[in-house]
C-alpha cells in the first residue's frame, strides 16, 4: 500500500472515530435521558420496570464505552500504534455482537415486554390520584398528546380506585387528561380526575396502545436506520483499523505525546 493510501487511511479512521466518539455520547445521552426523563411515556415505564432501568444502565455503559473506544482509535490512527488499533478492532466487534443479540433478544421478547407494559400502565391506573407524583403526570401528558384513554380503552378507568369509590357516592369522575375538547363537559384540566354532567364521560376512545404502536410505526424507519447506519459505521471502522495495522511494519512510540 502506498504512501498516500496509508495517509488516507490513517486519516479516514481517525474521521471515523471522531465521529465513533459523537455517536457514543448521543447514545450515552439517551441512557441518561431514560434515567432521568419525567415527562413521557419512559417515565411511567420507568418507576415501575427493572428491565427499564437495566437497559438505561446498559445504554450508559455502551455510551461511555464507544466514548473511550473512539478516543483511543483517534490516537491508534494518528499515531499508528498497532496494539491500540488491535484493541479497537476488538471492542468494536464485542461491541456489534452485543448490539445484534440485544436486537434479536428485544425482537423475540416483544411479547413479554409488551405484557410488562400493560401491567405497569394498569397498574399505574388503577392507584391513579393525581397528586404530584411522577408516573401519573407522565401518563396525564401521554394521553394529552397522543389525544388517548387508557391502555386499551376508557374502560381501563373504571378499576381506579377514586372513581368507583366516587361513583357509589353518586358522583361521576373521569381522567381529566382525556378529555375530548370536542365533547361539551366541565372545564378543562391538565391532570387529575374531573367530574362528568353526563353519564358518558366527554373523553378520547383510542387506547395508548394503539397510539404508541402507531408513533412506533410511524418512526420504524427512522430507528432502523439509525441502527443500520451504526452497524456499517462500526463495520467500515474495523476494516479501515486492519488494513491500517498490517501496514504499521514497527511501532514508533516516540510519536506519541508524553505528559
Amino acid at each position: 500500500m502506498g504512501k498516500g493510501c496509508i495517509a488516507a487511511t490513517k486519516y479516514f479512521l481517525f474521521l471515523f472515530n471522531l465521529l465513533f466518539f459523537i455517536f457514543g455520547a448521543v447514545i450515552m445521552g439517551f441512557g441518561l435521558w431514560v434515567m432521568l426523563d419525567n415527562q413521557s411515556f419512559i417515565t411511567v415505564l420507568h418507576e415501575s420496570s427493572t428491565t427499564l432501568k437495566v437497559g438505561a444502565y446498559i445504554l450508559i455503559g455502551i455510551g461511555s464505552l464507544s466514548m473511550i473506544i473512539g478516543f483511543l482509535g483517534c490516537i491508534g490512527a494518528i499515531y499508528e500504534v498497532r496494539c491500540l488499533l488491535g484493541l479497537y478492532f476488538t471492542c468494536l466487534l464485542l461491541i456489534l455482537i452485543a448490539q445484534v443479540t440485544a436486537a434479536v433478544l428485544i425482537y423475540f421478547q416483544r411479547d413479554l415486554l409488551k405484557h410488562e407494559m400493560s401491567t405497569i400502565v394498569n397498574k399505574i391506573l388503577l392507584n391513579y390520584t393525581g397528586h404530584n407524583k411522577t408516573s401519573e403526570h407522565a401518563w396525564d401528558y401521554l394521553q394529552r398528546t397522543m389525544k388517548c384513554c387508557g391502555w386499551t380503552g376508557p374502560s381501563n378507568w373504571t378499576e381506579n380506585i377514586l372513581i368507583k369509590s366516587e361513583k357509589n357516592n353518586s358522583q361521576n369522575l373521569y381522567p381529566c387528561s382525556c378529555r375530548n375538547v370536542s365533547i361539551s363537559g366541565t372545564d378543562l384540566k391538565e391532570t387529575g380526575l374531573c367530574a362528568s354532567l353526563s353519564p358518558e364521560w366527554p373523553v378520547f376512545t383510542t387506547g395508548c396502545i394503539s397510539s404508541v404502536e402507531d408513533w412506533f410505526l410511524r418512526n420504524c424507519g427512522v430507528i432502523l436506520g439509525v441502527c443500520v447506519g451504526i452497524a456499517v459505521i462500526e463495520l467500515l471502522g474495523m476494516i479501515l483499523s486492519m488494513c491500517l495495522c498490517k501496514t504499521v511494519q514497527q511501532e514508533d512510540y516516540t510519536k506519541v505525546p508524553k505528559y
